[in-house]
Order: structure tokens, then C-alpha cells, then sequence
């Protein structure tokens, strides 16, 4: 992932050091597993646990200069692990293993962490997002449809159904985080020929994984379903980007991104403000998606495995938890820095002379006894008059002998507080934890 969208906590994760940090200790615990077994003397699985090499750059260094002669990363990793330990007690270091065993395993730690910090920040999120629910639940907008006025709603209601969404995402997001927190070190083909099952159990306790069956590769459905839920998260945040950017156009303009002072919204016109937080949420959640796609055709290994998986995942797994937290963090100021203007929410729910109580209109001249199909015509004729005429719509209908309403059902149908009186339904989902 380019620096530009990597945060310090999470790309520290899938660091280079970070992961042969975890590849030496599974191979550590393997061999403190076997020594336990009686297969390992128990001074040379001291010596290996005493003796390990500290992993640092220059140990990153070390392995990627014994690569260019092995042309194999797992075995280049285990001769600089063994030859800075020593012999002979070195030589137990990968001892019944298979290099998926520890590449896998550690793929599996590496993204439960993640799934760790990517929760904390969908937290945060959903808790912004509910107080700016909570915030505006009586600020009453149009709603809109096909991107055209529709009937009024509530800009708390909006956002609270943004945070029922998240809600579901944070549940998409634990399976997942469960599915993938597994185990394996089974051998080449996952029988666990030269390899007793009890090392493999010890191990997973010492790293608080669950062992699984699996060939010479844990099966990838479980890392397709864990891109899956980083790609519903960024989804969602998409869901919220693209109406924000919406809800800020020149003709709209019912909210704005923060703007820091200093800040430039365009290099050649001062006078500009763009969305540029919505619109870069709404790209990254492309690459979210794209990296998903991967993951799925990752899942088709040949017989026991192969390794047309191993460079696509080095790209996509780091990089979709990166920008899931990335993106996160940034939605979440984007919602906390958010300008919500509630008096051009007001001004453009009545811009179209309040024709957006149509259909409480038909639905009284259908109480009344009129045919739906006559009423809904006759209510069109009046609409459009209001709109071509810029005339009210209430003193249109209140002036044609055809309607036929009385003053106070007139009063009824366009009381704005009545026809959004049920919005408090999400909030009363939100209270209950209902998804």
C-alpha cells in the first residue's frame, strides 16, 4: 500500500519485521512443542529459544541476501534463523514442517490483529455516526428518490440508517475475524506424516488460534470472506461518501466537509470547496472491492495446493486492511468536522411549492371516495401546475372545485411535523440493537 493510505499501527502489522517476527515465533513454539513431545532434547529447544536471532531490519537484510540464492523466501528465512542460532541445536528449527505451515499460520495471526484495529475504528465511526443521528433527528429535509424530490424525512433518520448498516458490517467483520483467527501445521499435504497433531494444538493455544484440518494450505474462503467483510466496509462508507457528495453540490449545498483553515479547494479557483474527503472514500472503496475479487479466485487451488495465491494475497490481504482502517479513521472526521446547514434543508423541501404532500393529497381523495386513477390524475394536473407556475400547491387545490378538501384536511396533509411523526423508528432500532 503507498504511504499515502497507510496508517503507522496498521502497516507496522504487515511489516517485514513484524512477519518474520511471527514466523520465528511459531517456529520457536513448534520446537518448544516438540521438545514437550520428546522429540526435540530439551537443551537445544532451550538453546533455540535463547540463542533466537533478535529480528530487525538487518535480519530483513540478512534473509533477502540468502533469497537471491535460494530463490525461496520461507527456506532462506529458516537457514539465517538456523545459522544465527547455532548447531546442532539449530537444525531443529522447521523440523516436520512444511512452509505453509508457518506462512499460513502467520497470514492468519497477522490479519486477526487487523480484524483488532479495523473494529476499534469501525467503533468509532458507528459512534460518530450515531451522535450525529442523535444530533439532527428533528431536522426535518426532503427526501429524494431517482435523485429527485420525493417526501420529507429527517437527516437523523438518513444517518441512523447509516449506522444500523455499520452495525451489520461490525457483525460481517467479527465472522470473519473468527473464521480467519486459525491454525495449521499439518505438513506437506495436511496428514501430519512427520508432524504430531499436539504441535500443531500447542501452538494455536500459545497464539490464541483455532487448529483446522487443512491440506498443505488453509483453505482461502476463509480470507475471501474476510476481504469481503473489509469490502462491505468500505462499501458503506461509499453509501455515506456518495450522498454526502451529493448533499453538497452548489444546487443543494444542505452540507459541508469540514475545511481547515490554510486549506485550498482548488489550485486555480479560491472560491472552491470540494468534497475531496466523500470523493477519495468513494475511490479507495473501488480498490476494496477489485481486491475482493481476488480473493474469491484465490479460493480454487489445484489438488493440495499451489501458489498462484501466495502473490496476489501479499498484495490484496495487507492492502485491503490497510485501507478499511485508513478509510474508517478518515470517514470518521469527516462525520465529526461535518456542516450541516438545516435552514437550506428547509429552504429546498419547499422549493418545489409543496408538492412533496402529493401523495397524502391522493390518499384523501381516495378516503373521500374518488377512484385512485382519477385522483392520481388530477393531483398530477395540479402538481405540475404548482411546478410550471411556481403557484402553491395547497392554494391550488384549495381553489379547484374538483378536490373538494375541507381547510383542516388541507391543514392535515401538509402539516411537515405529521409526515415525518414515524422517523423515530430507526432511532428506536438503534436503541435496541436491532440490525
Amino acid at each position: 500500500m503507498i504511504e499515502r493510505y497507510s496508517l503507522p499501527e496498521m502497516a507496522e502489522i504487515f511489516s517485514d519485521v513484524s512477519k518474520f517476527r511471527r514466523y520465528l515465533e511459531i517456529e520457536l513454539l513448534a520446537t518448544s512443542a516438540h521438545c514437550e513431545l520428546g522429540v526435540v532434547p530439551r537443551d537445544h529447544a532451550q538453546i533455540c529459544r535463547d540463542h533466537a536471532p533478535k529480528v530487525d531490519s538487518e535480519f530483513v537484510t540478512a534473509v533477502s541476501e540468502r533469497e537471491r540464492v535460494t530463490d525461496h523466501d520461507v527456506a532462506a528465512f529458516v537457514d539465517v534463523v538456523q545459522q544465527q542460532i547455532g548447531m546442532p541445536a539449530g537444525a531443529w528449527i522447521h523440523h516436520g514442517l512444511t512452509s505453509s505451515d508457518v506462512v499460513d499460520t502467520a497470514w492468519c495471526w497477522m490479519l486477526r490483529d487487523a480484524a483488532t484495529l479495523i473494529d476499534n475504528a469501525l467503533v468509532d465511526f458507528c459512534e460518530a455516526v450515531v451522535a450525529l443521528a442523535e444530533k439532527h433527528r428533528d431536522t426535518v429535509m426532503i427526501g429524494r428518490t431517482h435523485g429527485m424530490h420525493a417526501e420529507p424525512t429527517t437527516f437523523g433518520a438518513k444517518v441512523a440508517l447509516w449506522a444500523l448498516q455499520l452495525r451489520r458490517d461490525r457483525d460481517r467483520l467479527d465472522a470473519a475475524s473468527k473464521r480467519i483467527a486459525v491454525c495449521k501445521l499439518s505438513g506437506a499435504v495436511g496428514t501430519y506424516s512427520n508432524i504430531d497433531p499436539r504441535v500443531e494444538l500447542s501452538v494455536a493455544k500459545a497464539l490464541g488460534l483455532q487448529a483446522v484440518p487443512a491440506t498443505q494450505v488453509i483453505a482461502r474462503d476463509r480470507h475471501a470472506e474476510y476481504l469481503w467483510a473489509c469490502a462491505s466496509i468500505g462499501t458503506t462508507i461509499e453509501t455515506i461518501a456518495v450522498e454526502l457528495r451529493h448533499l453538497q453540490r452548489t444546487e443543494v449545498n444542505e452540507v459541508r466537509e469540514g475545511f481547515t483553515s490554510g486549506q485550498k479547494g482548488s489550485s486555480a479557483m479560491p472560491h472552491k470547496r470540494n468534497p475531496i474527503s466523500s470523493e477519495t472514500l468513494t475511490g479507495l472503496s473501488r480498490v476494496l472491492r477489485a481486491n475482493l475479487q481476488v480473493g474469491l479466485q484465490d479460493v480454487a487451488l489445484w489438488h493440495e495446493r499451489d501458489i498462484s495465491h501466495s502473490s496476489a494475497e501479499r498484495i490484496v490481504l495487507p492492502d485491503s486492511s490497510m485501507l478499511a482502517y485508513y478509510m474508517l479513521r478518515r470517514a470518521t472526521r469527516l462525520i465529526t468536522n461535518l456542516e450541516v446547514d438545516s435552514a437550506q434543508m428547509l429552504k429546498n423541501l419547499h422549493s418545489k411549492h409543496g408538492v412533496v404532500f402529493s401523495q397524502s393529497v391522493l390518499l384523501a381523495l381516495v378516503t373521500s371516495g374518488m377512484s385512485r386513477d382519477d385522483a392520481y390524475r388530477l393531483v398530477q394536473e395540479l402538481a405540475g401546475r404548482a411546478v410550471t407556475e411556481e403557484s402553491q400547491f395547497r392554494e391550488l387545490l384549495a381553489a379547484d372545485t374538483r378536490i373538494g378538501l375541507t381547510s383542516k384536511q388541507l391543514d392535515e396533509i401538509f402539516d411537515l411535523k405529521k409526515s415525518v411523526k414515524h422517523t423515530n423508528r430507526v432511532f428506536e432500532a438503534l436503541a435496541s440493537k436491532q440490525l
